[in-house]
């Protein structure tokens, strides 16, 4: 999320949103890819025994990156309306209480996972034998890292814009209704 005050971290950001947004198109286009050679294969008769279970973990690794990538921009489901209605100081305190429960959350789903990674240390795939099933699952704990990450990141400016009475949403909409009326006044 950027923010004309903020210009450190707004190129930070920009950075960070550029290597969330590669990695995750880059998982969905081997997940298309991967899915696409075994739906071909299976109709020539050759089905391959791993694509289901590489295809599950490449969903999850998209679902975990995308998470972080929605929390930089803050994407995420909020309560704007409602968050903007409060007075004040009352808001600001609510986006710190907001922001504490979902960092202790995460940091806590970090802390899982490295606890899960110890449990899987050894074992393997089912289907590729040689791909440990740490390096799949690896992704709960760095997900986690990468979400408090973004959520930090963006603080700053969602702190400014909550604090000046602006909603994230309503903004977004308000510039695509202002895009299509410049659309359709040409036309006329």
């Amino acid at each position: 999320m950027e923010n004309k005050s903020y210009p450190t971290l707004s190129r930070i950001n920009r950075f960070a949103s550029k290597i969330l947004e590669w990695t995750t198109i880059t998982l969905m286009v081997a997940l298309t890819l991967i899915v696409a050679v075994a739906v071909i294969a299976r109709l020539m008769g050759q089905s391959f025994s791993w694509y289901d279970e590489v295809a599950a973990i490449m969903l999850a690794w998209i679902t975990y990156y995308g998470s972080a990538l929605a929390a930089l921009h803050r994407r995420h489901i909020g309560f704007d309306t409602v968050l903007l209605s409060m007075p004040y100081r009352f808001r600001i305190l609510a986006v710190f209480v907001g922001e504490a429960i979902v960092l202790t959350f995460f940091f806590l789903m970090a802390r899982a996972g490295f606890q899960v990674l110890d449990v899987l240390a050894g074992d393997t795939l089912i289907s590729l034998r040689w791909v440990p099933i740490q390096f799949t699952q690896s992704v709960i704990p760095i997900g986690a890292i990468l979400f408090m990450l973004c959520q930090l990141l963006s603080l700053p400016a969602y702190l400014k814009i909550t604090a000046e009475g602006m909603s994230l949403e309503h903004a977004e909409i308000e510039e695509e209704v202002e895009n299509e009326l410049k659309k359709n006044k040409d036309r006329t």
